[in-house]
């Protein structure tokens, strides 16, 4: 985006005993009497339900402090990409190719132009290109069945293109607050727009079915951006940072970061001093391979996580992932 860079019975020992009528039996011993079988019956209840409220407390802490982990990576192969691409959605393709959403007014830089192509994973090279129009503000991208949904930046207006020569389909519009993320998991679609709410849109209807807002440590987890669905899990660009966050779709909980900082230094040191944010997530589901690049990155890297090695409190995470 140009600016936004978890009964026991009653203890029945006297059960078979009579009343307290004889003689020596005064009426204070019989009230006494009365009062101890009836601490008998619920003390055991008591420590019960005692018992299960402390289960339940128990829970609900271990739940709130679940452990979150953080994770690096490894780098397998690094490949071309197009330098003027400003990356804002990515998808796998199949057939050694993806599918990419790209940001940038016309008018303000008329060299570029938002666009949705489909790109060879190996040299980087465009096979096919779709211009949008010059007032749209290409986002987030993914693929369900033959179809591509695209949202655009500052507007409720997403797209629908064929997957074979990426002609539009379709216009339709939706209940975000605004375009910036889009992913699936095959049945719905899912979407952000760049507050800490994730959302879930019914693909036929394109209407909000659920929305959950992301924290961290009691903390929003704003700026959702590009996001792409990997083995059960949400996995989101957070912008203006070199994190990305893994969230359970299921109840929206904070499952671990990534932390890829090196990715953009390294094209710094190099020389690529023109390089804007990290931005863009694709899984190949059949290979289990992870692709990432970002606005404007020459380059477009395949990585394999691995646990971090190095020892990072929750107010490092919060420093370097939530802005």
């Amino acid at each position: 985006m140009a600016s936004k860079s978890s009964k026991k019975k009653p203890n029945s020992k006297r059960s078979n005993s009579k009343p307290a009528s004889s003689p020596m039996a005064s009426p204070k011993h019989f009230h006494l009497k009365r009062f101890f079988i009836l601490i008998s019956i619920m003390l055991p209840v008591c420590v019960i339900v005692v018992l299960g409220v402390s289960s339940n407390t128990s829970y609900k802490i271990s739940s709130d402090h679940h452990s979150v982990k953080i994770y690096g990576f490894e780098l397998v192969n690094e490949f071309p990409h197009d330098p003027r691409a400003f990356t804002q959605g990515l998808v796998y393709a199949g057939n050694e190719s993806l599918y990419e959403s790209t940001g940038l007014y016309k008018q303000f830089i008329f060299w570029f132009q938002s666009t949705v192509r489909r790109v060879a994973i190996q040299t980087g090279k465009v096979e096919v290109l779709h211009k949008m129009p010059d007032s749209f503000f290409g986002e987030g991208l993914t693929l369900l069945g033959e179809r591509l949904f695209q949202v655009t930046w500052l507007t409720k207006i997403g797209f629908i293109y064929d997957t074979k020569n990426l002609q539009k389909l379709d216009r339709f519009t939706h209940q975000m607050e605004d375009g910036w993320g889009l992913a699936t998991d095959g049945k719905i679609l899912y979407g952000s727009d760049g507050t800490s709410t994730l959302y879930q849109i019914d693909p036929q209807t394109l209407k909000a079915t659920r929305k959950q807002v992301i924290q961290f440590n009691g903390r929003e987890v704003r700026y959702l951006n590009e996001l792409e669905y990997i083995n059960g899990e949400i996995w989101a660009n957070v912008w203006q940072t070199d994190c990305i966050a893994r969230i359970s779709p299921k109840d929206g909980r904070m499952l671990g970061w990534i932390l890829l900082p090196t990715l953009r230094q390294g094209l710094i040191a190099a020389g690529y001093n023109g390089i804007d944010v990290l931005n863009g997530i694709a899984w190949d589901s059949n290979k289990n391979r992870i692709f990432v690049t970002g606005k404007l990155w020459p380059k477009l890297y395949e990585i394999k996580l691995h646990p971090e090695r190095r020892q990072i409190d929750n107010k490092d995470i919060e420093q370097l992932c939530v802005p």
